[in-house]
């Protein structure tokens, strides 16, 4: 604890004591109300759950019936006006009947948590439990075998199969457990430590919860807990007619999947809820959406899933044009040699650095040793060499030498380097060497160095060419640019794959396919890929099948997903840490539970040593040692390979064990089952770490229980508390030591300077340990140093985002009226007031008349209202208001007109006895392209044709906002990109991507708005004998779509990617060329200009900043003046 919160706690108190003295008198009353249970029959005990949901019901029944009230009212309606104000009031009543249950939840709190109490009791207690059978119990008795019935009585089993294991019920709530039901029931975090029963606490606010009935969803970290918690957990919840299910057994889409999320108890994977969400967003038809309003979440280990997973957005991509095209196959061989020509060159540095330090040298020493450390910082000798007394002093010092005055002698160091590695930011930079190197076999030292667009488009306009010859020789300038940034990055990509990604620690290579290892668990990350290329440099690098490129259809941070819950909660053993940034980003307090029992495992001070083989041997010794004294040991590794090298020194020593690690993941839970025996030793990277329970027997907790041994410190100091706490659950005994060595990823890049002269200065030699706790806290520094570091990544990627959520929250809202139909009519009347604004203000501004009546024709097929004498006068909205009205008019004329027009055809086909179609096909066409409305051929009948022209109405509507959505989408990722070069300005590339982005959202919504209400004047029955109408076959919509996490580039590595390649250099093509390059004078914005009509020929003089809007249009054009 620091100083400053020693102080705080003096005057203001400890946070965690009085968060716990505000919860004490709600448990007193739980306790109370159990005692009132404990008489009462099984029956009686069930009504209990009836009772509160009647009480529910009659809170929300004065609601429902001002809701149904005001439905019928906006049915009988034709006042656009009046249906949007009763829509609005309809929103309020809902969100005022879900805040009226909200606080009688809280007020039953203590009621509904003491029937759950008492529930688990009785199955504790009774091995069968009676009651009357109710229809619940009728339907689920059929699939579930712990429910029998005999006559009206329905008979409850304590024992029932849990994802493949057999479990007996035997948990009764302790104190501490109804403390941490409370706080997750007020929207909080539960820090719970490992076995007090965190799944147990998570039934209390469940159940509550889901009296409300707006259904509750618990989330996971992966499926095997989501399915293992549904079946574990259920008949604590069904026994009081709760349904319970699991989205993670059913297809996505499909009616099981949409039947889990209307069950009152939903369990699943956050990748899944998240995916659903995004899936629900591209559907095409009401039954192809799963999810409902989203109501209350508790978040099972919150930190790995808001914290940890926070980094990747959730993106369901589909094919891009020429996506297998790319430069991977043939760049690999050129890159591979420059990594081998660069390894051989730093050995020969590194010998040279050795040898002068040894005749006392530093100058010359420290030069090549920079250099050495510059080229290749993970090299195994140099890491070796740099923990020897002194080594690492001198390289510091030489290095802040050579960054004075910003970096300015630098280049000397990197002049005989091929390329330079900054491993801290995880970024590459190939120098001049290299790009010399590579391209000698081209016979073109041009081949990949981008072209200055500026001074050759200067240069090929000073040449007076003709005019289509300059636009070929600029076309060409372009291509090749385009071509050469491509090429630049694909070659940055493969050197980053060669150098900063290895093997068996970053990621593995299992059945033909590069699979990324989480660095917080150990476990594969299952369809997760590397963004902007990385992961395809890496396939090819490991010569499996490199996958096509591919684009974003949709995509969410997981952040921006939950926060759309009414309430959050979330429980974990390591929360803490991170409370600063649960609280930032979500609202979210955490709050200490003390344990049912004490904890008394013993938590021993860091052994440090200088190299990796002193610890490792230090390890293999004491590991020995505990397994022959009859102690389980649990080594916990951060890698596959440390995993599997600790493995043969075992071996070697004749110590029996098992081995846990992203390569052997299937074998998980017999291994943990098996780590808890006397003698047992189990190697693990993190998957060991994080929602495991490892029990002990008599005999074991006699020697001493559980020993963890961790062969590093992690990045994150929840990573190694999370190891810690495998050891020491529910009192029992035990002891965790943390082996450390300054070659350790984290000593190297943030810990060792302090630690390495601390060891200097006690004269350690190689081969000695020290032990403190000042050196366990210098190290612990180390570890807060990255997590401020990771959290300014995913804050910078949630900002980001939540530029992306709010235009994502208009468009799916507007989609979503689209899909349902019920607010549409609103929706269309609002595009059709915005495009009439639209079109007025620009042409009034501009005194342009002619163009005002063009583009009245244009996009309403009306004429003006007014005439040309009248327009000069006219105040703006008072104009704005007249072309509303007219082309609302023409709107609802139209739809009445197509109503009649097609209603013969319909009654056609209905009235043909051989015609037994229940949906048809009808096509509509706008003149140049052709929509297909499916719809249902007996309502569209009884209707009068009405119901078909509500479903064109739906279906051009989504087809648009899908079509735009997709390009908007293509576009924000080329501009997140691009504005990282601001940094180069001293600006800041947030700021201007918000402001980007605005101008690209207006556009999208204008054009949006633009073609919907086009198509929608425009579109007619085309002529019966050229499509006639048919039958809709019922076959789901299929589209070619992956739903995957991407690991993203932090604004750094964008930065430093853009600065390589130059201007927006992605796996983009032609979209490069949109780079704004002047060629022509600038022009003020109150300069005068002539523009003229490209349709009608006028030319007109108005000032720049009224021309600007009319130019980007494409209608008008600038008249250069000689």
């Amino acid at each position: 604890m620091s100083i400053l919160n020693r102080v705080l706690n003096v005057f203001v108190g400890d946070k965690s004591r009085k968060d716990l003295k505000s919860i004490q008198p709600i448990v007193s009353q739980i306790l109370a109300e159990e005692k009132k249970l404990s008489d009462i029959s099984n029956d009686e005990l069930r009504s209990k759950t009836k009772e509160f949901k009647d009480q529910i019901q009659d809170i929300r029944s004065p609601f429902q019936e001002k809701i149904n009230t005001l439905l019928a009212q906006i049915d009988q309606s034709d006042d656009i006006d009046e249906k949007e104000l009763l829509y609005t009031e309809i929103d309020a009543l809902n969100e005022e009947s879900n805040n009226e249950v909200s606080s009688f939840l809280d007020q039953i709190l203590p009621s509904a948590f003491a029937v759950v109490k008492e529930t688990a009791k009785r199955f504790t207690n009774n091995t069968e439990i009676e009651v009357t059978a109710n229809p619940f119990d009728r339907e689920i008795s059929a699939t579930k075998a712990y429910v029998k019935l005999k006559g009206d009585q329905a008979t409850w089993f304590n024992s029932w199969d849990a994802a493949g294991k057999q479990v007996t019920w035997d948990m009764i709530h302790y104190d501490v457990q109804l403390i941490g039901g409370i706080i997750l029931h007020q929207g909080k975090i539960g820090e719970m430590q490992t076995g007090e029963g965190k799944t147990l606490v998570a039934t209390l606010p469940v159940y509550l919860n889901a009296l409300s009935g707006s259904g509750v969803h618990l989330v996971t970290v992966n499926d095997y807990l989501a399915k293992r918690d549904s079946a574990w957990m259920a008949p604590i919840f069904e026994f009081h007619g709760l349904s319970v299910d699991c989205i993670d057994y059913h297809k996505p889409n499909s009616a099981e999947r949409r039947k889990a999320y209307m069950a009152d108890v939903t369990y699943g994977t956050n990748n899944a809820f998240g995916f659903d969400y995004l899936r629900d967003n591209m559907a095409h038809s009401i039954e192809d959406m799963v999810q409902r309003v989203h109501n209350y979440a508790i978040v099972d280990e919150v930190d790995s899933v808001l914290i940890d997973d926070a980094r990747t957005p959730l993106i369901i991509s589909g094919p891009v044009p020429e996506g297998d095209r790319h430069e991977f196959t043939e760049l690999k061989p050129k890159v591979a040699q420059l990594f081998q020509n660069q390894r051989q060159y730093i050995n020969t540095v590194l010998a040279e650095a050795k040898k002068h330090i040894a005749e006392g040298n530093v100058v010359d020493g420290g030069f090549m040793l920079l250099r050495a450390f510059r080229g290749l910082p993970k090299n195994k000798a140099l890491i070796k060499f740099l923990s020897q007394e002194g080594v690492r002093q001198l390289l510091q010092k030489t290095e802040g030498q050579y960054m004075q005055d910003n970096n300015r002698e630098m280049p000397i160091i990197d002049a005989e380097l091929f390329f330079v590695i900054d491993e801290k930011n995880n970024q590459i930079e190939l120098t001049d060497k290299g790009i010399e190197h590579l391209s000698n076999d081209k016979n073109n030292t041009n081949f990949f160095v981008l072209p200055d667009l500026g001074a050759e488009i200067a240069e090929i306009e000073s040449k007076g060419l003709d005019a289509k010859i300059e636009a070929d020789e600029k076309e060409k300038l372009f291509s090749d640019f385009s071509v050469k940034s491509e090429r630049i990055h694909t070659l940055n990509q493969l050197l980053k794959a060669y150098t900063l990604f290895e093997k068996d620690v970053a990621y593995v290579v299992m059945d033909n396919q590069v699979k990324i290892v989480d660095e917080q668990t150990g476990r594969i990350m299952e369809g997760r890929r590397y963004s902007d290329g990385l992961h395809q440099a890496i396939e090819a690098k490991e010569n499996v099948k490199i996958e096509s490129a591919t684009q974003t259809f949709a995509t969410i941070t997981l952040q921006n997903y939950f926060r759309m819950y009414r309430k959050l909660a979330g429980m974990t053993g390591t929360a803490i840490t991170e409370s600063g940034e649960f609280w930032e980003i979500y609202e979210l307090d955490v709050v200490e539970i003390p344990t049912n029992r004490p904890i008394v495992r013993n938590d021993e001070n860091d052994l440090i040593y200088k190299t990796k083989r002193e610890k490792y041997n230090a390890v293999i010794e004491q590991v020995t040692q505990l397994s022959n004294a009859g102690r389980p040991v649990l080594i916990g590794t951060t890698s596959v390979e440390i995993s599997e090298l600790l493995s043969r020194m075992l071996q070697r020593q004749n110590v029996k064990h098992n081995v846990l690690n992203a390569k052997l993941h299937k074998k998980e839970a017999d291994i943990v089952a098996e780590a808890g025996h006397a003698g047992i030793v189990t190697i693990a990277t993190n998957m060991a770490g994080r929602g495991t329970d490892i029990k002990i027997n008599d005999a074991v907790k006699t020697a001493g229980g559980l020993a963890i041994i961790g062969t590093e410190r992690h990045d994150s100091r929840r990573v190694d508390r999370q190891l810690r706490g495998r050891s020491g659950r529910q009192g029992d005994p035990g002891s965790s030591q943390f082996y450390v060595s300054l070659e350790d990823n984290l000593m190297r890049l943030f810990g060792s300077e302090r630690v390495a002269k601390m060891m200097d200065r006690m004269g350690v030699k190689e081969g000695e340990v020290i032990q403190h706790s000042l050196m366990t806290k210098s190290i612990e520094r180390a570890q807060k140093k990255v997590e401020e570091n990771n959290f300014g990544i995913r804050k910078r990627l949630l900002e980001y985002d939540d530029v992306m959520n709010a235009q994502r929250e208009v468009v799916y809202k507007r989609r979503k009226h689209a899909l349902k139909g019920e607010r549409l009519k609103v929706d269309i009347s609002n595009m059709i007031y915005e495009t009439a604004e639209n079109i007025v203000e620009n042409n009034l501004d501009a005194k342009d008349y002619k163009n005002f009546d063009f583009e009245l024709i244009r996009f309403f097929s009306i004429s003006s209202p007014v005439d040309a004498q009248e327009f000069e006068t006219i105040d703006q909205s008072t104009l704005i208001d007249q072309v509303y009205e007219a082309a609302y008019e023409r709107f609802q004329n139209k739809t009445k007109q197509s109503a009649e027009q097609v209603f013969p055809v319909i009654k056609d086909v209905y009235e043909n006895p051989s015609n037994k179609f229940e949906r048809i096909v009808v096509p509509f066409t706008d003149g140049k392209k052709t929509l297909n409305v499916v719809t249902n051929l007996k309502n569209a009948y009884e209707s009068g044709g009405k119901q078909l022209i509500e479903d064109f109405e739906k279906n051009i509507s989504l087809a648009i906002i899908d079509d735009s959505w997709k390009e908007h989408l293509r576009k924000m990722d080329e501009l997140k990109q691009s504005v990282q070069l601001a940094v180069h300005e001293q600006k800041d590339p947030l700021l201007i991507y918000k402001f980007e982005s605005f101008e690209l959202f207006k556009a999208l919504m204008d054009k949006i708005n633009k073609d919907i209400i086009s198509f929608l004047f425009k579109g007619e029955l085309p002529a019966r004998e050229s499509q006639p109408i048919r039958e809709a076959r019922n076959v789901r919509r299929k589209q070619n779509t992956k739903a995957l996490k991407e690991e993203v580039l932090n604004s750094d590595e964008m930065a430093m990617r853009n600065r390589q390649v130059g201007a927006s250099a992605g796996q983009r093509q032609r979209e490069v060329v949109e780079t704004i390059v002047r060629d022509k004078p600038k022009i003020g914005r109150n300069e005068k200009v002539d523009i003229q009509h490209i349709a009608s020929g006028k030319v007109k003089t108005v000032k720049f900043k009224q021309a600007e809007p009319l130019l980007i249009k494409g209608e008008w054009i600038l008249i250069e003046k000689s």
